[in-house]
Parts: C-alpha cells; sequence; structure tokens
C-alpha cells in the first residue's frame, strides 16, 4: 500500500509540474481574406475599346474576337468580357436584353440584386452594374454601351461554392475593379 500511495503521489507530481506550457482555448472564426491594393494597367487590343485592369488578374484569349477573361489566380475569379458590335438600336436593346436575362435567372438562388447605373456622356458610356447576393453562379453582371455601336458585357464568377458571405471580401475586391473598368472604358469608334 505504501508503494501504490508512493506511485500516485509521484504521477502527481510529475502530471503538475512536467507541463510548462500554457494553453488558451481559441474562438472560432473565420480566414480574414485580405487583397493588396490593385496597380491597373490598360488594356490594348485590335478591339474597339480600352480600359484599365487589375494587375492581380491575367487576360486569357477566348476564341471569339474581342472575348476576354480576366482571371485572378489569387481568388479563383473570373471576369468573362463579351464584345458586340451592334447594328441599330433595336439590335442593341435586344443585345441588352440578353444581358440582363441573365440575372433575371438568378433570381431563383439570389437574396438580393442590387443595380448600379453609370453615365459618362464625355466619353459616351452609359451602362449598369448589377451585384447578385445569396447563392447565385454569378456575382457580378454588367454592360456598357455607347448607346449607338458598342456593347461590352461582363459576368464574374468564382470557381468555388457560391457561399456569399465567404466570397464577400473577394467578390467585393472583384467589384471595384469591375468599376475601375466601367470608368476607364473608352470606345476607339464613338
Amino acid at each position: 500500500m505504501k508503494k501504490t500511495i508512493v506511485i500516485i503521489a509521484g504521477l502527481t507530481f510529475l502530471g503538475i509540474f512536467s507541463c510548462k506550457e500554457e494553453f488558451d482555448i481559441k474562438p472560432i472564426g473565420q480566414v480574414r481574406l485580405e487583397y493588396p491594393n490593385p496597380d491597373y494597367q490598360k488594356f490594348e487590343s485590335d478591339c474597339p475599346f480600352t480600359f484599365e485592369y487589375s494587375d492581380l488578374s491575367h487576360e486569357l484569349k477566348k476564341e471569339q474576337p474581342c472575348w476576354f477573361t480576366l482571371h485572378y489566380p489569387q481568388m479563383k475569379a473570373n471576369i468573362y468580357l463579351t464584345y458586340f458590335p451592334a447594328e441599330g438600336s433595336v439590335d442593341l436593346a435586344s443585345k441588352i436584353k440578353d444581358s440582363e436575362r441573365i440575372i433575371q435567372e438568378q433570381t431563383v438562388k439570389a437574396t438580393f440584386i442590387s443595380p448600379q447605373e453609370f453615365e459618362f456622356p464625355d466619353k459616351k458610356v452609359y451602362g449598369t452594374l448589377f451585384e447578385l447576393g445569396g447563392e447565385s453562379a454569378v456575382n457580378l453582371q454588367f454592360h456598357a454601351t455607347d448607346s449607338l455601336n458598342n456593347l461590352l458585357t461582363g459576368s464574374v464568377y468564382f470557381s468555388t461554392l457560391p457561399n456569399y458571405d465567404s466570397l464577400r471580401p473577394a467578390i467585393q475586391y472583384v467589384k471595384r475593379d469591375v468599376v475601375h473598368l466601367i470608368e476607364t472604358l473608352e470606345w476607339k469608334n464613338p
């Protein structure tokens, strides 16, 4: 019995004084996504428009002329840009309705749709940017036109599950870049 008491006392002593580190319980939290401030570069091509885009993205050409993807590898995001030359006001209105149809198709999953209009009469740039919240596949959709001959549409998609709360910092970052793109858009043939 003496041996048992000595063993228990020895183990207790070792247990109390053997660990010098303190352990804290960490609160449950989410990863904070932070991205550097972008530097913008001018998009130049044979297409009838120019704009500035973020250096965090790089340009990928598509199979159609004047269709491009701005890829953000760090965010797993893409801005799909599509240019349409318009042939009259009816054709232009039809193409704008096609662009807005994408927004209407997302109303099943979107918890909100927030439009933001742009008008730059001195550059003949008019457009609308739509932000979609919730679990929609499209997070941002926009179109810009000179109201006569040119239409540029864009859609932002993330290559991940559409969890708006988790994606919100990345969506807001790309939204700032899309707004900058629209604000710096210029037509070569107004």
